[in-house]
């Protein structure tokens, strides 16, 4: 007689929970953590969206290093700038790894993506391909063109809806898409009036769309793996589906790229596509279809929704706070003039354009837990011990909004960074991550949140719809999308509309 899968399933995950308990008690100093602490699934009862809040609530009542149990992993949140340092510095190379999750699997081919591979060889070489023949200041600097053009054509957009509604969430998605998908195929897709590329752009929408929808899904599975022997596969049937149009998609661009490469005259700028199909000819084993793909999907998708969401966010608040807008304006008229367009170069001599991105990184950090990490072996941080394979959740939004290290944090003030370089205030504020895992588009995002707002800061004058305050309320979501969708109107501003005349 065989014994019910049930019976069997209850006996594993009772012997999960008495093995985990013998765990904590065997290794000493282990971090403080919340009781009660449930068998087989720890503290999964703590989790509510949006999580960054959650944690914080927990770290600000038992400390800033907190080890939890959700299900069958131990997870380490931090929540200040000197834990976040000893973890991204001093361990970083321990905390290089990523936790194993579906997503990672699935999305991640089995681990092998920039995103979720793990610390090694094959790591390495997708960061050096990333920041070296990818994302480089001088391969960035040959797409200047494209967001110099993407940028026009967004003013000619907001002329022709001049004092008419303006979805600005749809206008800075449908710029971020433009911006990669030029730099990466040479092809936009939006905004145009080609029905097969306005197809195309339709189907490479919804598979983004979807990218990002099923990344932010929960996957009770990742902490509980029995419920998958058990046969719960909603996710990952949903999660295989969408790598396959994702693979078909991206195939194609890279077959007509590949297709038209021998009318190229020397002279011609490469794609991101082109570069790595370059790269292929010399080491066609390594640059394989499936790792260009693979690389180029997730550049595609850590540099369009991170970006158009962060635009969204400084544009709602410099709605909610005209004196900023107007003093950001002020600025620019003395900086650049009004006789030309703010460009990227600019940026560098608008200290107060990029203390409004510094502020607005902090308020609503586009990674507000980062991305997680995981431990490769035992290691000590804040005085406690971290077992291997524990996974690692930086709670950056709970350091930007600490009280203890800002003066009313809450409140919208660009003045605090006046004298900050760059964007980063030493761990305080490091939206981007830090250390190995860092995030490797961290210059092209500059370039396009500093260039892009001072664009619509330089050309227009903005007004909320109604004397009603922007509602800033977030939504759930990887990225801290905003729930309400900001809508504005807009006017060019009588001392441009020369120049704006001439676009």
């Amino acid at each position: 007689m065989e014994v019910p899968y049930l019976y069997i399933s209850l006996l594993l995950l009772l012997a999960s929970y008495l093995f985990t308990s013998h765990f904590r008690r065997r290794i000493p100093n282990l971090p403080p953590t919340v009781f009660p602490s449930f068998p087989i699934i720890g503290h999964l009862y703590l989790l509510k969206a949006p999580l960054y809040r959650t944690f914080a609530k927990i770290s600000a009542k038992y400390g800033p290093i907190l080890l939890l149990r959700f299900g069958s992993r131990r997870v380490l949140i931090v929540s200040s700038p000197s834990a976040a340092e000893e973890c991204l510095t001093k361990n970083d190379i321990i905390f290089a790894n990523r936790p194993r999750m579906l997503f990672g699997k699935i999305i991640g081919l089995n681990y092998t993506s920039l995103a979720w591979s793990p610390y090694g060889d094959n790591w390495r070489n997708l960061r050096r391909i990333a920041t070296v023949e990818i994302l480089s200041v001088h391969r960035l600097n040959e797409f200047h063109d494209i967001r110099v053009d993407e940028g026009k054509l967004l003013i000619r957009k907001l002329l022709s809806a001049s004092s008419s509604p303006v979805n600005m969430k749809s206008v800075f998605y449908e710029l971020t898409l433009n911006v990669m998908m030029r730099m990466i195929s040479g092809k936009r897709y939006f905004g145009g009036d080609i029905p097969a590329v306005d197809e195309e752009g339709k189907r490479f929408r919804e598979i983004l769309n979807q990218t990002f929808l099923l990344a932010g899904a929960a996957n009770i599975v990742d902490y509980l793996p029995i419920l998958g022997w058990l046969g719960v596969k909603g996710l990952k049937n949903k999660l295989i589906a969408l790598q396959e149009k994702r693979d078909v998609f991206f195939q194609g661009l890279i077959e007509q790229l590949r297709k038209s490469k021998g009318g190229e005259s020397e002279n011609k700028k490469k794609t991101m596509i082109e570069v790595l199909l370059s790269l292929q000819e010399s080491d066609p084993e390594y640059y394989t279809d499936a790792m260009i793909r693979s690389l180029i999907l997730v550049l595609l998708s850590a540099g369009t929704d991170t970006s158009a969401g962060t635009m969204e966010w400084a544009m709602a608040l410099l709605l909610n706070n005209p004196q900023v807008l107007r003093k950001a304006q002020n600025e620019i008229d003395q900086k650049v003039g009004k006789d030309r367009l703010v460009d990227e170069s600019d940026v560098a001599d608008l200290p107060y354009l990029r203390c409004i991105i510094n502020e607005t990184l902090r308020l609503y950090p586009a990674g507000p837990l980062l991305v997680p990490h995981e431990s490769s072996e035992d290691c000590v941080v804040g005085g406690y011990n971290i077992p291997s394979g524990t996974m690692l959740l930086v709670n950056q939004w709970a350091i930007h909004h600490d009280p203890k290290l800002w003066t009313e944090p809450e409140r919208f003030n660009p003045e605090r960074f006046e004298g900050v370089e760059g964007t980063r205030d030493g761990f305080k504020l490091a939206p981007f991550g830090s250390g190995r895992r860092s995030c490797p588009g961290e210059g092209l995002a500059v370039r396009v949140l500093g260039s892009t707002l001072g664009l619509l800061i330089q050309c227009f004058d903005w007004n909320r719809m109604s004397e009603k305050m922007i509602d800033m309320s977030e939504a759930p979501g990887l990225t801290l999308p905003k729930a309400e969708p900001l809508v504005a109107k807009c006017e060019p501003r009588l001392d441009m509309q020369n120049l704006l005349s001439q676009l």
